[in-house]
């Protein structure tokens, strides 16, 4: 049940605002469900994969992916995210955390400072610096084990040149490709370590953030985004204070 309304939570974070839900994904599994921190960033990674690709089937159907934009950022991204995944199988786990911590502390901001929403179309697209975007985000996407949609989003827009929704669209492809290479760099060396993944959560999880997702798409329509945002940053400083005392202590 624990799993189930935290996984609703982060659907319903996507829903609402494009990005954010797959960060509360590594505490909901740590803090709730009491997985090993090194399970969690890795069980973490599939469940955002399953929830994006889901959304992402739906906005193709729509037309509104641009594929182009996918190339640039994404394949880079992916090369970056197994990078970050191998680092993280190589240190502490405590470091993971508080590197996701300071993250956490970077959304925040970002979401208390900015209306993504009344974010314009870009004015060029910038290939080089997409691509260097998406090797930074996916090491770090695999690394701590989250989405960065609140990290992507804005680069499609301002440096990609795309419309606000077609870059929130795009963005699920981009964190889907990077969160699966993601995956699959942790399973390949903690199954060999004898690690056990629990399959049924991991599923339900996705399930539960998909049927979150779209709620929150549809609440999003009827509720001021801004003051949303703002509520959603304070959480998030809350989030990271509890992350950075648990992985010091």
């Amino acid at each position: 049940m624990l799993a189930l309304v935290g996984a609703i939570v982060i659907g319903l974070s996507l829903g609402l605002f494009g990005s954010g839900g797959s960060i509360l994904t590594v505490p909901v599994l740590l803090y709730l469900l009491h997985m090993p921190p090194q399970l969690a960033i890795a069980s973490s990674l599939l469940i955002v994969a399953g929830i994006s690709l889901f959304g992402s089937v739906r906005n193709g159907l729509q037309r509104l992916i641009s594929w182009r934009h996918v190339m640039w950022f994404g394949l880079p991204g992916m090369a970056g995210t197994y990078c970050g995944a191998w680092l993280g199988t190589l240190v502490d786990a405590r470091w993971q955390l508080l590197v996701f911590a300071i993250l956490m502390l970077v959304a925040a901001v970002m979401m208390w400072r900015s209306n993504i929403g009344e974010l314009g179309n870009g004015k060029a697209f910038k290939p080089v610096k997409i691509v260097l975007d998406g090797l930074a985000v996916g090491a770090v996407t695999g690394f701590v084990g989250v989405g960065g949609g609140f990290l992507i989003v804005p680069a499609l827009v301002l440096l990609g040149g795309l419309a606000m929704p077609v870059g929130v669209a795009t963005s699920l492809v981009i964190i889907a490709m990077k969160s699966f290479v993601g995956f699959g760099k942790y399973y390949w060396v903690m199954a060999a370590d004898g690690a056990i993944f629990d399959w049924n959560t991991i599923g339900l999880m996705i399930i539960a953030g998909i049927a979150g997702s779209y709620v929150g798409a549809a609440v999003g329509k009827r509720l001021p985004k801004q003051q949303l945002q703002r509520a959603f940053a304070v959480f998030l400083l809350m989030m990271a204070t509890v992350v950075v005392y648990q992985s010091v202590l």
